[in-house]
């Protein structure tokens, strides 16, 4: 092969290589998206709160209230949130928590109602959520942690029937997977506490 013949090998080859690159299909810089997963179902017998929930929109702090997968730094700097660029919550935290409480009280209340129904209830839930976050203790080390305040009331009377903070930690892979994992788990058992809270003080009411 003389030197005419090795140059238009050599270009071709390029000319293929640039080809290929075209052709690649280009990195996603949409960020992964996740929510707490399938809901549960749960059978229905005879309600264990007496009457008609309405359960309020769920409320959080300003750095809550959008839909970024919160993580605190405690050995470097605990007042300081921040939060995974290309893994996002679905929607806001509250947003979240709110649905799934709704579906979980309506598995065990005689009905649940939000503020837009504008219907009559028996008992008004609201909660406030605190923290919703992960926190690395160490590099390497983290833990998920949800604290909220339950606040129920007597909706015809006005009158509050208990008032608690809850408050929930799950041991976390240290990654954003690892995040919503934990939160995931850390909101069903706050849930778990909550209805069981609930079913407690609105059965005090009722007799």
């Amino acid at each position: 092969m003389n030197g005419r013949s090795v140059r238009l090998v050599l270009a071709l080859a390029a000319s293929f290589g640039i080809a290929a690159c075209a052709f690649e299909a280009p990195v996603s810089a949409v960020p992964t998206s996740y929510d707490l997963g399938p809901g549960r179902t749960y059978a229905r017998s005879n309600p264990a709160i007496p009457g008609t929930v309405l359960v309020a929109p769920v409320r959080a702090p300003a750095w809550l209230e959008d839909d970024a997968i919160a993580y605190r730094l405690i050995y470097e700097d605990a007042a300081r949130t921040q939060a995974y660029a290309m893994s996002r919550w679905a929607a806001e935290p509250a947003a979240l928590i709110t649905d799934r409480l709704r579906s979980r009280l309506a598995a065990v209340a005689r009905g649940v109602v939000s503020p837009a129904f504008a219907a009559r209830s028996d008992y008004t839930l609201r909660i406030e959520l605190e923290d919703f976050s992960q926190h690395f203790g160490a590099p390497g080390e983290s833990r998920a942690l949800l604290r909220a305040r339950a606040t129920l009331l007597s909706s015809e009377r006005r009158v509050l029937l208990a008032q608690r903070v809850f408050s929930v930690e799950r041991a976390a892979a240290p990654d954003a997977q690892g995040a919503v994992k934990a939160l995931t788990e850390a909101a069903d058992a706050f849930l778990e506490d909550v209805v069981k809270w609930t079913i407690e003080y609105a059965g005090k009411e009722a007799k």
